[in-house]
């Protein structure tokens, strides 16, 4: 007797990178290919191999030098098939566990959510994987969501799936640190149905741009916490 082998939508996987070279080709690689229709990595700049060792990996992959990761979110969008029916955000660091997809599709595909969020503080947590300041800045913002919206997030984690559709009606326009807190923001401005999933996270091969220095800590807090104020009043 055949095994029924589950049939999935078309599922693109957007991979925004900048200087990757030594992590890139293990995300790609762990990517549950069954499940997946394209691959597409946006090289954000990099001075490293990292385009070439992605297109070397199986990836489709586009150039963005305008540096900021929603920017390369942004340029992703513009390489998925124009039938995608769900979208996969993932860092490129090796931080995630791309074998996690299957939590975080599997609720849309199930039709009990358009928007599911990898929550990496309910998840498990290898030691050092996620910085104390990181932590912090997910408590303030969270926080202050649940104040203003009264929806209650764990984490502004990247590791995320979304409806093509409900994306597309979103109408992303942050080019950097306040990507992730806005489409957050605006799922529950659109009534989305939002389902947060536990993943597992580990210590990212290399150092981090953001939350590897101070400077960068700073700068993505604030550009978060702007955005948020920003989305409070316009909708007021």
């Amino acid at each position: 007797m055949k095994e029924l082998l589950m049939t999935y939508p078309k599922i693109s996987v957007i991979i925004p990178a900048y200087n990757e070279e030594n992590a890139i080709d293990s995300v790609i690689r762990d990517i549950p290919k069954k499940m997946v229709d394209r691959i597409v990595v946006v090289d954000n700049g990099s001075k490293d191999n990292t385009f070439s060792k992605a297109q070397n990996a199986g990836a489709y992959v586009v150039s963005e030098p305008m540096r900021g990761y929603g920017n390369a979110c942004l340029k992703g969008l513009s390489g998925v098939n124009p039938d995608t029916e769900i979208v996969v955000f993932l860092d490129g660091d090796y931080s995630d566990y791309p074998e996690d997809m299957e939590r975080l599709v599997h609720p849309i595909i199930g039709n009990k959510a358009d928007i599911t969020i990898g929550s990496r503080l309910i998840g498990e947590r290898g030691k050092g994987a996620l910085l104390l300041r990181a932590c912090i800045g997910n408590k303030i913002a969270t926080f202050l969501i649940r104040i203003f919206w009264g929806f209650r997030f764990t984490d502004l984690g990247p590791f995320r799936a979304i409806r093509y559709k409900s994306l597309m009606q979103m109408d992303m326009k942050d080019k950097d640190f306040g990507w992730t807190v806005e489409m957050q923001i605006k799922a529950i401005i659109n009534k989305f149905r939002i389902i947060e999933v536990p993943v597992r996270y580990r210590k990212r091969i290399g150092q981090s741009k953001i939350t590897g220095t101070i400077k960068g800590s700073v700068k993505a807090g604030i550009k978060i916490i702007y955005t948020i104020l920003k989305y409070r009043f316009r909708f007021l």
